[in-house]
Parts: C-alpha cells; structure tokens; sequence
C-alpha cells in the first residue's frame, strides 16, 4: 500500500509505502474513516508517536520503520527515493493506558478513566477508550472499585504489583516466540555489555529473559523497566555500564518508531492503492 499527495501541478511530490495486514485492506471502505493515523505519547519516551486505528474493530497498530542507506522505491511509473518502509503491526493498547494510569497514581487515588486518560498534548489519546474489552485490560494493572450508591461507576487505581506480574507474562509470551522462531539472541545480549570481559552467559534461557525484557522495556517507563528487572531477578549490569546508550540509538538496518505527521492521511479522499513496488539499490 502506498500514500501520497500531489503537487499543485498534478505530480507527485512525496509517497510512503505501508505494509498492513491484509484483513485492513478495505477497511477505510466500511466507513468514512476507517484506518486513521493519530499522534500519542510514546509509553516508553512520553514523546509523540504515531500510531494508526482501525475504527472498524477497533484496534491500534504501532508504526515501524525499516531504514536502510541507498536504497529506493519504484512505485507504477515513479521512483521515491529513501526506501523507507513503514510496517503497521498490532500493539496491545494496554501499554498506553498503563501510562497514563502511572501518571494518575501520583494523586493516589481511585478514578474514573475518563479523567485519567487526558492528555492536552495527545487528545486523541480518548481513542484508547473505545477499545473493545477494556474493562478486561485493565484487570491486569489495576484496582478498581464501584460505588453503587452514587454512580455505579467504575474507579480505577494503578496497580505495580499487578503490572509486574502481567509484564512477567509478556516476557515468558516473548521469550516462548523468540524460541519458536529459533532467534538467537545470546550474540545480542552479550554485547549490551552486560557480560564484559572473560563473562559469558552459559544459561540460554537467561539469554533470552535479558533479550525479552529488553524487548518489553520499549513500551513501559524506564522505572517500571527497573522494576520488572528486580522482580524477574535479572542480574545488576557491571557498574561500568550501568548507564549504556540509549536504545534509541538503533543501526540503521532496523525498525524504528515513526514520528513523521502521517496524520494528514486522514482523509475520505485517501484511498488504499496497490502497487507493484520494488526495492533497488543506489550508488551515491
């Protein structure tokens, strides 16, 4: 699938290329905005983000892109340059209410979760409380309390010890896919630096925990990162390295965050349009 936008002469300017689950692809044809690129707060960074809904379900999708130098797209009679290409993968949106329901705990208080999940920066954030089976997610990270005898309204309350061991589940989810799939991490987790020297990890399974809670820890707050480490008794990194690079720091051959406003795309107008795209390399 690719977007983009024409010039005022009729030629196009600039175009992306997504690729979506196939299920998407007539979903902006069910209703007037079906696929809808919003900007949210990064549950890792609190920095803007952009996701894509599917108001049909409805259900979040976080964007990835996968860079690599000297490459472009053809694209029909068209060439675009860069050879960005954009993945659209389910998120479980668990992860962006959790962040805002630690940023309510420090009121310490049960609230309703129209007054938790505001953001005056972000506020599309308020899709997040459309999603299908909420009360159900939210189980998993909070206490939650109804008062019959005002509003029988529900109030919610972030929970850490029940974050922790939903987390755990993520990273046993994790590592039991990354074992199914026969991905080696050992080479990866060693050169985070967490084994210097003559220290090589023997234990595979611990391999894979260090890799899956990494893995994790791209979607939760650094704290909360720290703590499922203590709680899964991971062991401390050498003191050397107890402040390595930030993850952000990424080779360029892998996927990162998308922070490009692809929020213009939403529109009745857009339309998604098959293309017969392939990659070539270019000298520079």
């Amino acid at each position: 699938m690719a977007h983009g936008a024409d010039g005022g002469d009729g030629a196009r300017v600039w175009q992306h290329v997504f690729l979506l689950p196939e299920y998407l692809k007539d979903a902006s044809k069910k209703m007037k905005s079906g696929l809808v690129f919003v900007k949210l707060a990064n549950p890792c960074s609190g920095e803007g983000t952009i996701y894509l809904f599917n108001m049909c379900l409805p259900q979040l999708f976080e964007i990835k892109v996968f860079k690599e130098k000297n490459h472009s797209w053809f694209i029909n009679e068209s060439v675009q340059s860069g050879g960005l290409l954009h993945f659209a993968t389910p998120m479980d949106p668990l992860f962006l209410l959790l962040y805002y329901l630690i940023k309510a705990d420090k009121e310490g208080k049960f609230q309703p979760l129209d007054q938790v999940v505001m953001d005056a920066m972000f506020p599309d954030c308020i899709l997040l409380l459309k999603l299908p089976e909420l009360e159900k997610l939210l189980r998993h990270v909070t206490e939650e309390k109804v008062n019959p005898e005002i509003d029988k309204k529900k109030y919610y309350k972030y929970s850490k010890e029940k974050t922790l061991k939903w987390l755990e589940k993520k990273v046993n989810q994790t590592v039991a896919a990354l074992k199914t799939n026969k991905v080696n991490v050992s080479a990866r987790v060693q050169s985070t630096a967490f084994f210097s020297g003559g220290q090589v990890s023997s234990d595979k399974d611990e391999d894979y925990v260090h890799y899956a809670h990494g893995l994790i820890s791209d979607y939760i707050p650094k704290q909360l990162s720290d703590d499922l480490s203590k709680y899964l008794k991971l062991p401390e990194p050498p003191a050397s390295v107890r402040n390595p690079p930030s993850k952000k720091a990424k080779l360029s051959d892998e996927p990162v965050n998308a922070k490009e406003d692809y929020t213009k795309f939403n529109s009745k107008d857009i339309k998604t349009v098959k293309v017969a795209a392939r990659r070539q390399k270019r000298d520079r």
